[in-house]
């Protein structure tokens, strides 16, 4: 009696949270192969920031709207530990992205800062000299939105040809290796490598592409 008494509360249970959503979601997180959701960020006031987004203007715009063929978004907090281990491999990757033929104007980073303030997130830019531009979240409205990911999270995505954005790769954890994530990008994007040797052996011609 006691064990059908059990058994019962056990289904109660598992039927009560099925129905709050708290079981069965397999994955909260942003998946390959997703659309990336519709986020609304402050346009900088930073002239430089705003040409490198191809923005004008003031208020407000969508990740979409960024001129570019791809973006990479990390997710990070100004007192995650691992975060500020990372920031220097993201400086170095925006380095080799600005400094490649074929990237330069394609590819664009930018940072969101979960839970942190607009002093919090000038505060990680100073620290760490980030170059691109990184926004406050202090309300964590776009990590919900994003399925509260853990940070530091990173999310490539690429635009669709309806002007969406598909998400092609995500990572969560330490980074390290600006160019071992170049490469994961290059294949999620569906780059050859033999394609990308060749251009940059034609825009240097003096340098062999190997010692990149």
């Amino acid at each position: 009696m006691l064990d059908k008494i059990l058994r019962f509360l056990v289904v109660i249970v598992l039927l009560t949270l099925a129905l709050s959503g708290s079981v069965f979601a397999v994955n909260p997180y942003p998946a390959k192969g997703e659309k990336l959701p519709i986020i609304s960020l402050p346009i900088p006031k930073n002239s430089v920031e705003k040409i490198y987004l191809g923005l004008s203007g003031d208020g407000f715009f969508k990740i979409q709207q960024i001129k570019a063929k791809a973006v990479v978004i990390k997710v990070f907090n100004l007192y995650c530990p691992v975060c500020q281990n990372t920031a220097n491999a993201m400086v170095e990757l925006y380095r080799q992205i600005e400094n490649h033929p074929e990237f330069r104007e394609k590819i664009k980073l930018i940072g969101i800062g979960a839970g942190n303030s607009s002093l919090e997130v000038e505060v990680f830019k100073q620290n760490h000299d980030i170059p691109f531009p990184i926004f406050p979240d202090e309300d964590f409205k776009i990590h919900k939105i994003l399925g509260e990911v853990r940070t530091p999270f990173f999310i490539a995505t690429k635009m669709a040809g309806d002007g969406s954005h598909e998400i092609v790769y995500t990572h969560l954890g330490g980074l390290t290796d600006a160019r071992a994530f170049l490469d994961l990008m290059i294949e999620a994007y569906g780059i050859k490598h033999e394609d990308l040797l060749i251009k940059e052996a034609a825009s240097s011609p003096n340098e062999s592409p190997s010692k990149r």
